[in-house]
């Protein structure tokens, strides 16, 4: 089975349920989050924890491998600069996406 690298930078309240469950998958969304948006790269990853880290106090990167044939359902979208690019996946495919993880999602990184 061939996997897909995404990276997702998390405040510590969704980390917490991160952990929660292992390390195996993502929490549902808030009803005002109806897309859950990995990122391509750790670059793109860190500069959005350092963006966000006035919402969450500290911010996390994660990482974590998807199966590359669910992934390919969502094209990629570039969202500002040329490595600025991550995939919208609907807050209801959300737990697909959990099951189509492989391995464990990783910290890789933290911003304070």
């Amino acid at each position: 089975m061939e996997t897909i690298t995404c990276y997702r930078p998390t405040g510590q309240k969704e980390l917490d349920l991160v952990e929660a469950s292992g390390f195996k998958k993502w929490p549902p969304r808030l009803p005002e989050q109806p897309i859950f948006y990995p990122v391509t790269n750790e670059q793109y990853a860190f500069e959005l924890t350092q963006w966000n880290v006035t919402d969450f106090g500290k911010g996390y990167v994660t990482r974590f491998e998807v199966n590359k044939a669910f992934m390919a359902r969502y094209p990629l979208k570039t969202v500002g600069a040329k490595g600025h690019t991550e995939w919208w996946i609907p807050a209801e495919d959300l737990d697909e996406l959990n099951e189509n993880i492989v391995g464990k999602i990783e910290v890789i990184g933290y911003v304070e």
